[in-house]
């Protein structure tokens, strides 16, 4: 990746689409009856309620995952990106998937009294939030990438 092609709105709209693809396999897995008692939306929601004071709302878990989704990890994608291992975006984004995974099973499933890797949910937990996240960095690293290099082919060649 050409590092002076990056820019943090490009890894923000990588961000926000790679969160879309997430959810709806959230929704899918809800819907399917799978793992019912894991809900990040909810626990992201009571983690709100309980450490900012936030309303018990869905809607505050729903803008929560977005925003860390898109913002934290997008901005944090850009910036690392170009220290990750590999040529491809793709796999630059499944690297960064699992380190997003294993930062919210060390940090925020504790938080959420999940216990760390989410044992409370059982040995499934960890394998299918981390297929989750697998996703969410590939998606991200191919949005990503495909947004550096058309945008760098434009502006290579107005120059």
């Amino acid at each position: 990746m050409n590092t002076q092609c990056n820019t943090l709105g490009k890894g923000m709209i990588a961000g926000f689409v790679a969160t879309i693809a997430l959810s709806l396999l959230m929704i899918a897995k809800s819907v399917m009856g799978l793992m019912p008692d894991l809900n990040v939306i909810a626990m992201l929601t009571s983690m709100a309620h309980t450490y900012m004071g936030l309303p018990q709302t869905m809607l505050i878990g729903w803008m929560l995952h977005f925003a860390i989704g898109t913002i934290a990890w997008g901005i944090l994608f850009v910036l690392l990106a170009p220290h990750l291992p590999g040529t491809n975006p793709i796999v630059k984004g499944l690297i960064f998937g699992t380190i997003a995974w294993f930062t919210m099973m060390i940090i925020v499933m504790p938080m959420a009294g999940a216990g760390v890797f989410g044992w409370k949910f059982g040995m499934m937990a960890p394998v299918a939030t981390w297929m989750l996240h697998l996703v969410y960095g590939a998606v991200l690293g191919y949005v990503y990438g495909k947004l550096t290099v058309r945008s760098c082919s434009l502006t290579a060649e107005s120059a």
